[in-house]
Formats: C-alpha cells, sequence, structure tokens
C-alpha cells in the first residue's frame, strides 16, 4: 500500500484512531437484520421497498431486504429499517 491510501492507514493505526474518521468514509452499522444506521452520507440515490442506494462520496452502499424503510435522515447520519438481507459496496 502507498501513497496517501498508505499514509492514512499509517496514521489510522499510529494515532489508534478508527480508519473512517481519518479517510473520510462512512461508517456502517447493521444491527441484527432490521436496522442499518450510516454517517456520514451524500444523499439517497435510489429508494424503494426492496433497495436502496445510498451516496457514501467515493464508493455507493446497496441495502436490499424487504419492507425497506427510511425511518430518519439528517445531513450527517440516516437510518433504514426493515428486513435487511444484503449489503453491498460499489466503487
Amino acid at each position: 500500500m502507498g501513497g496517501k491510501d498508505g499514509l492514512l492507514a499509517r496514521a489510522s493505526r499510529m494515532f489508534d484512531l478508527p480508519a473512517d474518521a481519518v479517510a473520510g468514509v462512512p461508517r456502517v452499522e447493521v444491527v441484527g437484520d432490521g436496522e442499518l444506521r450510516m454517517a456520514p452520507h451524500r444523499g439517497i440515490l435510489a429508494y424503494g421497498p426492496e433497495e436502496i442506494h445510498i451516496s457514501g462520496g467515493g464508493l455507493v452502499v446497496l441495502v436490499r431486504g424487504s419492507g425497506l424503510e427510511l425511518r430518519a435522515m439528517t445531513p450527517e447520519e440516516l437510518l433504514i429499517t426493515g428486513e435487511i438481507r444484503a449489503v453491498e459496496f460499489v466503487r
């Protein structure tokens, strides 16, 4: 690993910081199969009860399942509930 990515990884380890805080990538937290939280985000790209696409800046987070709902959304964080079957990360 070299360049900027390598430097960020080394800084994260050196200062014992989470990689997401250093690199500016989103943190995705899944609780069981019924709740997903993501922060930060850059908005919803596609929305439906079986699939939600969320912009995470350099990647897109795809949430698949059934009965999916965007329950809360602030400029920094969002909450999705429903039966979550899969979470994919696409660059």
